[in-house]
């Protein structure tokens, strides 16, 4: 069984709450350039024309320098930059892309309470559509300590609430390699999950269907199972993203990688592109490989990709830079990239052709890669439920010990590792190798630490006010007291959770030398 403390890798997750913004405004297919672009069988395509869509584009997501996150002068109100509520920005940039040849840019965070009507409208009228991941760095699901919990869910909910009303949104990346390697693949059913439920979540809200998917790194060891098990059983991903680094300078279509993971994704289920690529060990990079990847032996599998990136920042996977007074430089990496785009027009499949003669082919779902058998793999086909806020609210209320969001993961580590040595924590167990998500493992860190530490407040069988463990983020909550007026499903919990302690009691100590059980608990300090 794994270690308690994993279930808050979204620390102090509970901060980045609230509602989404109701925009009055009702977006047409008519007002728009940028017709929808569905997802049929393993191809994109136009609705409008019924022409195979090709993807020709480029991550575009700007962030602070460590020179800005370090001046105590500056103060920020996210982490991140939003470049689609930034009209200065994206309005200064799109000539820059259209330049380029672009079709679609990948945006990896979004603020979802900003306004992004200037910047998705400005697009649209350029051709260009939006991939967009649905994570921020803070509320995300974190490889080494996966969890599919209630602020993950409602951060997803608000990135579509805000986003799905603009036909240039192409789709929503559920996860951006969350699974990376061997070591990690346990982590993927929570990503499955999050596909499951924003899916269910727009039908559920009758938004249109945008597609949902999942982008992964090129890992030899995890590549063939992951591609099996985002498009097996009920739950699968609408497209899927490999970030493609193997093609580096003058490189070949047979000596890079290429022909082989185009082989290896012949006749896949759903539409598969490069979600990044632009291996940069030679500089100025000169994009031999767009050739490729848009030639005709490419095309029948590939949707085309999206290069990283378009600022040059000091990963040095840039193609322009901007500098003090935010103008824009092209880079040596722009020229040879506007070449290479300029030079591709790839054609596809007409959409009737296609549904009329071969979606037979690929109709079929492939088999769940087995944990058993795979020496590599250790993804259970068992997925996280479905977050339940409503449950985990009611912990608020019928807690005695509540816990403020703490500063660091190492704190909610010593309390967890301590406290589930005192009772029994199994209800917060998340373990995606095994399929085994305890009844409270959809609730906040914070939420779980706040249940334990009121199970030995229980079992004591104190009526203080006063909580078990003495630390200033602990405290009373008085609301608590008046649990008989309780009604509905925060009652049944409460009984539910007091019946419990009394099978499962808090784990006794011999004292030394007098022969005696220790269960009086005394108010600790880690």
């Amino acid at each position: 069984m794994k270690s308690y403390w994993f279930m808050f890798s979204v620390i102090i997750s509970s901060l980045f709450s609230g509602k989404a913004v109701t925009v009055e405004k009702k977006y047409t297919i008519a007002e728009s350039k940028t017709p929808i672009i569905e997802v049929i069988g393993n191809k994109f395509f136009d609705s409008e024309s019924g022409e195979q869509f090709f993807i020709k584009g480029i991550a575009y997501q700007p962030s602070r320098s460590q020179e800005q996150m370090d001046d105590m002068h500056e103060s920020y109100e996210t982490k991140y930059i939003d470049p689609l509520a930034d009209p200065e920005t994206c309005l200064r940039d799109i000539p820059y892309l259209k330049k380029l040849h672009i079709n679609t840019i990948r945006v990896y965070t979004v603020a979802p309470l900003k306004d992004h009507n200037t910047c998705m409208e400005a697009l649209s009228r350029n051709g260009i559509y939006v991939l967009l991941d649905l994570s921020e760095p803070d509320v995300s699901i974190v490889r080494d300590n996966p969890s599919w919990n209630i602020n993950i869910l409602r951060r997803y909910k608000e990135v579509v609430d805000a986003m799905n009303k603009y036909p240039n949104l192409l789709g929503f990346f559920a996860g951006n390699e969350v699974t990376n390697d061997k070591t990690n693949t346990d982590a993927s059913p929570f990503v499955k999950a999050a596909i499951r439920d924003i899916k269910q979540y727009m039908n559920e809200k009758k938004y249109r269907k945008i597609p949902v998917g999942y982008s992964i790194n090129d890992d030899e060891d995890t590549r063939k199972n992951l591609a099996d098990y985002f498009t097996c059983g009920d739950v699968t991903a609408d497209f899927y993203g490999v970030n493609m680094y193997e093609w580096c300078g003058y490189s070949s279509y047979g000596t890079s990688g290429y022909r082989e993971r185009t082989i290896e994704f012949e006749n896949f289920s759903i539409p598969v592109f490069f979600s990044e690529f632009g291996c940069n060990l030679v500089r100025p990079r000169p994009f031999t490989e767009i050739g490729a990847l848009y030639s005709k032996k490419m095309t029948q599998v590939w949707s085309g990709g999206l290069v990283y990136m378009f600022f040059e920042e000091e990963n040095n996977y840039g193609v322009v830079k901007i500098d003090k007074n935010d103008t824009v430089k092209e880079l040596p990496d722009f020229l040879f990239l506007e070449e290479e785009f300029g030079k591709v027009t790839p054609k596809g499949i007409k959409k009737t052709d296609y549904m009329e003669n071969h979606l037979p082919k690929i109709s079929e779902k492939r088999e769940c890669p087995n944990s058993i058998k795979l020496e590599n793999w250790n993804a259970n086909e068992d997925l996280p439920p479905t977050p339940d806020d409503a449950k985990c609210l009611c912990l608020d209320t019928i807690l005695p010990c509540l816990v403020l969001p703490f500063e660091n993961s190492f704190e909610y580590e010593e309390l967890f590792d301590y406290i589930c040595h005192q009772v029994d924590c199994t209800d917060i167990i998340v373990d995606g190798g095994k399929g085994l998500y305890g009844t409270y493992s959809d609730c906040t860190a914070e939420q779980q630490l706040s249940l334990q530490i009121s199970k030995i407040y229980f079992k004591s069988g104190t009526k203080n006010t006063i909580c078990p463990i003495d630390n200033k983020n602990i405290y009373f909550n008085l609301e608590s007291q008046e649990g008989e007026g309780l009604t509905g499903g925060c009652k049944k919990l409460l009984l539910d959770l007091k019946e419990s302690l009394n099978v499962n009691s808090v784990k006794t100590k011999k004292r030394v030398g007098d022969g005696k059980d220790k269960k009086e608990e005394k108010k600790v300090k880690p």
